[in-house]
């Protein structure tokens, strides 16, 4: 569906205007899609992004620091999400006792097993992609968003 009939909004001031309504938009509506199949497993897409970081570092931990820099959402609080995760069972928090400022973050078993049940949900949302746009409308997309941000 066209974002004029989304958010029923027939002119915009130019183009560029309208692409950035459209990234924002469609940025939402993928983030709701995602957040469905989260939602099972008491999930947050930030709580996601920092479980998939710590596995993507497995078997090396991670320092708080190293986990906000990978992250999507740059403004989330890596703290809390951490602390939410570890409260779950799903990573493990441990601080060194000679430097107090220096902890280690570990994604735990119960974490790795969340995300092998999530991997076919998740890949299965990606997919709808693939039945939208060919590989290179994909890869073309991806480039055009890159651009943007360069």
């Amino acid at each position: 569906m066209r974002l004029e009939d989304e958010i029923k909004q027939v002119k915009f001031k130019s183009d560029y205007q309208r692409a950035m309504l459209n990234i924002v938009f469609t940025a939402n509506w993928l983030e709701v899609g995602i957040s469905k199949i989260l939602k099972h497993y008491d999930l947050s897409s930030q709580q996601y992004n920092v479980l998939r970081i710590l596995r993507g570092s497995r078997p090396n931990p991670l320092n708080l620091l190293d986990i906000q820099e990978r992250m999507m959402d740059k403004m989330s609080n890596a703290t809390r999400l951490v602390e939410k995760l570890r409260q779950k069972g799903l990573l493990t928090r441990i601080q060194c006792p000679s430097n107090r400022r220096k902890v280690e973050i570990e994604i735990t078993d119960k974490g790795m097993e969340v995300l092998r049940e999530l991997d076919p949900a998740v890949e299965k949302n990606d997919e709808f992609l693939a039945q939208k746009m060919t590989k290179e409308e994909a890869h073309q997309l991806s480039h055009l968003l890159d651009k943007l941000r360069g």
